[in-house]
């Protein structure tokens, strides 16, 4: 994708994920969300959704990224979000790091009371199914970064009746 420090490591399932990286979600609890970092297109200022979302915890960067129905890559502390995103020189549009989004902006300045692991189980299951999103629960309301099918999407508020939480830290 031309981003720079960008290498996501992609897993699979509930279980593999909290495995990896349970621990150190968990530890974000108590730290503020001091900013945030996700790529538009400077053109129309579209959210490019294939770019992983970058959130930072008082100086923890953590870069989540879903990729095809059912992958999703944490990292932590490698994208460098200030550095030009290469590669793109011939397609019509440009990605650029962008600082600002109306669902994420509300939550900068509070701190992180949990992070949670939500895996998706419809009744009657689904191309979905099984697809983990990572909720981070503040004193003021949720966000979560879902798999949009082969995209990251960000929801606010409540999260959907047909995901299973999967507590960190407890």
């Amino acid at each position: 994708m031309g981003i720079s420090g960008f290498e996501p490591s992609f897993l699979i399932g509930v279980d593999a994920i909290r495995q990896a990286h349970g621990s150190r979600l968990a530890a974000l609890a108590g730290r503020r969300l001091t900013g945030f970092a996700l790529v538009r297109f400077a053109e129309d200022r579209d959210l490019f959704a294939d770019c992983p979302v970058v959130l930072d915890f008082d100086g923890i960067q953590v870069e989540v990224c879903h990729w095809k129905f059912d992958e999703l890559s944490i990292g932590w502390n490698t994208i460098d979000t200030t550095a030009t995103i290469t590669g793109w020189e011939s397609f019509e549009l440009t990605p650029r790091w962008s600082h600002s989004d109306e669902r994420l902006e509300p939550c900068v300045g509070h701190e992180l009371r949990e992070v949670t692991l939500l895996e998706w189980q419809p009744a009657d299951r689904d191309l979905a199914a099984g697809t983990v999103a990572v909720e981070f629960t503040f004193a003021s309301g949720s966000l979560r970064i879902v798999n949009g099918l082969d995209e990251n999407s960000i929801e606010v508020g409540a999260a959907h009746p047909n995901y299973v939480q999967h507590r960190l830290g407890h």
